[in-house]
């Protein structure tokens, strides 16, 4: 059941934390990237992990109600986003994965780094709900899904 590792992340060791509090620095893996999205982006790392740094920033930021559903579905959002941007420089993060679940546009933003032993793999930055569709209006498509197949 690979959608309960956020939340069993986020149980251990995140819930009831204050707002602000430092918290175990502790990454699990999540999910792999689809060859689809890897080869669509130019992305050399398979594995997607997510970490309680993420998550805590989530949420010490997000209502409650949008912070469950998108630990949720975080794995959905990662494992088959409908489209992937280039995130903008300066912000943490080099891809943004962007899926439409219950008719509102939630987004990941995911960042490449470099383990030992020179493997690759992407860390979850941050994720939320887009309220406005302008916000992704200047940022560069990478890929995306068209008619039920994958672009590149």
């Amino acid at each position: 059941m690979l959608y309960k590792i956020a939340s069993n992340l986020y149980t251990r060791y995140v819930k009831g934390t204050e707002n602000g509090a430092v918290v175990q620095d502790v990454q699990i893996f999540l999910c792999n990237l689809t060859q689809a999205v890897m080869k669509g982006i130019g992305c050399n790392c398979v594995r997607a992990y997510i970490g309680t740094r993420a998550l805590k920033h989530v949420y010490d930021k997000r209502p409650a109600e949008e912070f469950d559903f998108l630990v949720d579905n975080i794995h959905r959002l990662v494992k088959y986003p409908d489209r992937v941007y280039r995130n903008k420089g300066g912000k943490r993060g080099d891809f943004i994965f962007v899926k439409k679940l219950k008719n509102e546009n939630y987004i990941c933003s995911l960042q490449e780094v470099m383990k030992e032993y020179n493997s690759r793999r992407c860390e979850i930055a941050t994720f939320f709900r887009v309220r406005k569709e302008s916000y992704l209006a200047s940022y560069d498509l990478l890929w995306e899904w068209k008619g039920g197949e994958p672009s590149s």
